[in-house]
């Protein structure tokens, strides 16, 4: 397979005058063959993945599995020039935009149009009546989901939260089409708006779905147990952002057949490609869904409302039709992490070893199911930890309010576990006068124990050894031991703050996330690669959404065939599918069929010779570049031993099955493994002004095998930060389901002075016997484990309880 033509790593500026990815330009040039002529569209922005091996290697002997090598898009990302879904152009383009809704909660009463659609420029508006039928034969508003089909492309009759599309909009200018948005004349009747989960179970219902999203109960062991020393508490955690520095953006281009092909930063693009079929009334194969540059994704990247909305312009207008968010925008309409509010009740005997914990958890979905169920199960499993307790009784829910839907982000429903059930450990502790590691030591699961649920451990489960290698770290000096040291002040450099005032606190915490989907999901995802010649070529749909899987899909090929020069194809829904990017599931399932598709090229490569020599295929072996046989007889380079050879192959990756969670019991065998991480932080606290800086966070992983360590510091380095935020900072604010500091100056993201030192003590490799290379998931458990680490150093430094999340300045000062 040849590299695409003009497709090289050099991305110059255009000509003067020329649009960047119009024709004439370096990007467009280099992509031109890379798109479906549609409408000849032309772009700026290089699909997933699409760059050549030789370079993407990096310069050097950095290959293979265990390497580090240069990320392929590092440099362009760097230098700001890696292109977005933002930067999509094509000939004859139109601009959409959306009319979203003012209130929380409103009874609709009319849509008028025809202001909008006299403004001059204006060439189509669509509602909900544009969209496929309901089952009744009425406009429903195509409602859709990831589990549950709850959730409208436009509303129809309801608004169920603020900034819900209500219709949208195509004009030949991005102002023409919001001043048309903005025309559109909708009567409301106003209603009362359910925001406080609590109501949810006695207020009128929302939706006619009802309010309770799913009720999971986990019981384990003997409700009459009792402990010696029993701690209760009420934990609280906000509504997190995942903040993506890109905002939605798209292209979708009309297609001859009356379907439409969709260029946008999907995380999933065949899911989205058959919801979006289904909202606009088309088949599978009328809907061709391109992934684009995805600028960062922790959580789900867009909904999926935005993506029909496009492609019903362009299907309606027959132009291309690109759309772009505004930051308000896209603060409404992506997902955030679900608020929780947590009650816990511990009880241990008087050595710490627990005998009991009882929990009810409340997870606040909004106004639409999403992935709340997903999330709900998680909290619910992983209630009580990576510890070993005897006796387990849970209830969770998941309900609807009208706030703004929440759904997939980092560690979800784990996160907010951690948070309460490792405070209720600092609670245990502080009781029994224990240390608080010493009290985790105590409690820790290891392989073989049993979950809550009822399943079996079967991972590598090394808790106390991550503990262990944090004890070993030293500790940061405090300024008295350098007292020539400049030193940074809660509330950043020349702060207001007393010196005097600052107290040093040092916290631990201990997590756990799940990898891939649970209850059931099907996991699959299939790869194909083709080595013509000197180069390998990967097909695979996986959407490499910043965690560096392309990087990692060339490493696995290098490390089989001996091939240098590996290709990364573009994302599409044409290639079979490889499922969302999330959980951690692409390494696992994508990694795991990348390397069986390579390993039946390496049998096709090896056979001929095995035969000539007369020897097994399996006495050959693959490396540094050579073919070599067990004996040394034969020592042949790969690029000899490929000339004038065509090979390829494909291959699937399915993990072992899992089972929903009994209804009534909680017990089951819902999780394909589970990852661990533990962490210490190390902040200082003015008691006085109530503000915090943290000094230091030290990370212990389980990581089954380090296929690529550099990367690996990164995602755990990214995910401390992401859970540090939430500790300290981050929250989105609804004011009666309105949501009141819908950007970046007003939502506070740790900036550098934020960021601490974050040190790695160690990356535990025990490997996963039934994974891929043994490799487990590493973005989501730091995320998770940080947000408690931090909360218990604040604790340590204030003698505070700290029970909610971000930390609130008021419960800080003594």
């Amino acid at each position: 397979m040849t590299t695409p033509p003009g497709d090289d790593d050099t991305l110059t500026a255009p000509l003067p005058g020329v649009r960047p990815g119009a024709p004439g330009s370096a990007t467009g040039t280099a992509l031109g063959g890379l798109l479906a002529p549609a409408a000849a569209v032309t772009t700026a922005a290089r699909p997933q993945g699409g760059t050549p091996g030789a370079a993407d290697a990096g310069d050097g002997p950095a290959v293979g599995l265990g390497a580090s090598p240069v990320r392929a898009d590092a440099l362009a990302k760097a230098m700001g020039t890696f292109p977005y879904a933002a930067d999509l152009w094509a000939e004859g383009l139109l601009w959409g935009a959306i009319a979203r809704a003012p209130h929380a909660h409103a009874r609709i009463l009319s849509v008028d149009c025809s202001q909008a659609l006299a403004i001059p420029g204006v060439h189509a508006v669509v509602t909900a009546a544009d969209l496929r039928l309901g089952p009744n034969g009425v406009p429903d508003g195509a409602p859709s989901g990831p589990i549950v089909q709850d959730r409208p492309v436009f509303a129809v009759d309801m608004v169920r939260h603020f900034g819900e599309p209500i219709a949208a909009v195509a004009a030949d200018h991005p102002d023409t089409a919001r001043l048309a948005a903005a025309a559109i004349v909708v009567a409301y009747e106003p209603l009362e708006p359910l925001t406080d989960p609590e109501q949810a179970f006695t207020a009128p219902p929302i939706h006619p779905d009802g309010n309770l999203f799913r009720h999971q109960p986990v019981r384990f062991g003997d409700p009459e147990a009792v402990g010696e020393v029993v701690v209760e508490g009420l934990y609280q955690i906000g509504r997190q952002d995942p903040a993506p520095i890109g905002a939605e953006a798209g292209l979708a281009v009309p297609r001859p057949d009356g379907g439409v092909e969709l260029h946008v930063a999907s995380t999933d693009p065949h899911g989205d490609r058959d919801r979006a079929a289904h909202c606009l009334g088309l088949t599978p194969d009328q809907v061709r869904l391109v992934v684009s540059g995805v600028p960062g994704a922790t959580a789900d990247r867009e909904d999926l409302g935005f993506q029909v909305a496009l492609g019903l312009l362009a299907i309606r207008t027959g132009h291309p039709v690109k759309m772009a968010l505004t930051r308000e925008e896209s603060f409404l309409t992506h997902a955030h992490r679900h608020p929780a509010l947590l009650r816990y009740r511990h009880h241990a005997d008087v050595e710490g070893r627990l005998v009991k914990v009882e929990a009810q958890l409340l997870l606040d979905g909004g106004a639409y199911a999403e992935v709340s169920s997903e999330a709900l199960a998680a909290a619910a499993a992983l209630a009580v930890g990576p510890y070993v307790v005897p006796h387990v009784f849970i209830d969770a829910w998941a309900v609807r309010t009208n706030n703004p839907p929440a759904g997939r982000m980092r560690g979800e429903g784990a996160l907010q576990a951690c948070f309460a059930y490792e405070s209720q450990l600092d609670r245990l502790a502080a009781a029994l006068d224990l240390d608080p590691l010493e009290i985790r030591r105590r409690n820790a699961l290891s392989t073989g124990d049993l979950l809550p649920t009822g399943q079996a451990v079967t991972c590598p489960a090394p808790v106390r050894q991550l503990l262990d290698a944090l004890t070993a770290e030293p500790l940061p000096p405090l300024p008295v031991d350098q007292p020539d040291a400049e030193w940074l002040l809660p509330g950043g450099p020349g702060g207001a703050g007393d010196p005097a005032a600052v107290r040093r606190g040092i916290g631990y915490a201990v997590g756990m996330v799940h990898m891939l989907g649970a209850e059931g999901t099907d996991e699959v995802s299939t790869a194909s690669v083709r080595v013509s010649g000197a180069q390998a070529s990967v097909i695979c749909t996986a959407v490499d959404t910043g965690t560096g899987f392309s990087t990692l899909a060339r490493q696995i090929v290098q490390d089989v065939l001996g091939v240098t020069d590996v290709y990364i194809a573009p994302v599409d829904t044409d290639q079979p599918p490889a499922g969302p990017s999330a959980r951690g599931r692409q390494t696992w399932v994508s990694g795991g069929a990348v390397e069986r598709a390579a390993l039946m090229v390496r049998h096709q490569l090896l056979q001929p010779l095995a035969v000539q020599f007369g020897m097994s295929p399996e006495l050959l072996s693959i490396g540094d570049g050579k073919i070599t046989s067990y004996d040394g007889v034969l020592g042949m380079p790969v690029l000899q031993a490929l000339e004038g050879k065509d090979l390829w192959a494909t291959a699937q990756c399915r993990p072992h099955p899992t089972e929903p969670l009994d209804p009534e019991t909680g017990q089951g065998d819902a999780f394909v493994s589970l990852a661990f991480c533990a962490m210490r932080a190390v902040v200082d606290v003015d008691v006085e002004l109530g503000t915090v800086r943290v000094v230091e966070l030290t990370v212990a992983q389980d990581v089954g095998r380090a296929l690529n360590p550099e990367q690996i510091e990164a995602r755990i380095e990214a995910g401390a930060t992401q859970g540090l935020g939430l500790a300290l900072m981050e929250e989105l604010v609804s004011e009666g389901g309105r949501i009141a500091n819908p950007s970046f100056t007003r939502y506070r993201l740790p900036t550098s002075l934020d960021a601490p030192v974050i040190r790695i003590a160690a990356l535990l490799e025990e490997r996963d016997v039934v994974a891929p290379f043994g490799a487990k998931a590493v973005g989501a458990a730091p995320a998770a484990v940080a947000p408690a680490a931090v909360a218990a150093a604040v604790r340590a430094a204030t003698g505070q309880p700290v029970s909610r999340l971000p930390i609130p300045a008021e419960d800080l000062m003594v």
